[in-house]
């Protein structure tokens, strides 16, 4: 059976979404535990211990993807430019969407780093973001931004 016209292009459409996703949620993921760690460890309050996980998120966001787009011999400065205006949307998405479930999660900010709520929180507040902002990747690589921006430098 053929595939319809544009189906391939759809379908690799959501492949780049997909990408693009992981990898914003990977550098999330990484400066979000970092950022609770640390403000578990030195005992932050709710709202610095947030303020300092998307903080770390936002920048490991950034440092991931530049690092990526450096591999094809961008410098610093290029592929600073070239993640901000690929990954700024899916990042703040991400980070947004990721907070206002933990927030939303009675004692889940405040929680030890040894208490199943704080991981199990932490973990589902992960994949409600990945499950929003794959979409508004979807959208912006349909429209030529987001990930779309750097498939030459990959």
């Amino acid at each position: 059976m053929n595939e319809p016209v544009g189906y391939a292009a759809a379908h690799a459409a959501w492949q780049m979404a997909l990408a693009a996703t992981l990898h914003c949620l990977t550098g999330c993921a990484i400066g979000e535990i970092l950022g609770m760690a640390i403000g578990t460890l030195i005992d932050l309050d709710d709202t610095p211990r947030i303020v300092l996980s998307v903080a770390l998120a936002v920048l490991f966001g950034y440092a991931l993807a530049a690092r990526r787009v450096m591999k094809a011999g961008l410098t610093l400065g290029q592929a600073t430019r070239v993640a901000l205006a690929a990954e700024t949307v899916s990042i703040t998405v991400m980070v947004s969407v990721e907070n206002v479930v933990l927030v939303l999660i009675p004692g889940a900010v405040s929680a030890g780093l040894g208490s199943p709520l704080f991981w199990l929180s932490l973990g589902s507040a992960l994949i409600v973001a990945f499950i929003v902002t794959l979409p508004v990747n979807r959208w912006l690589i349909a429209h030529g931004r987001g990930h779309a921006y750097t498939p030459h430098h990959h």
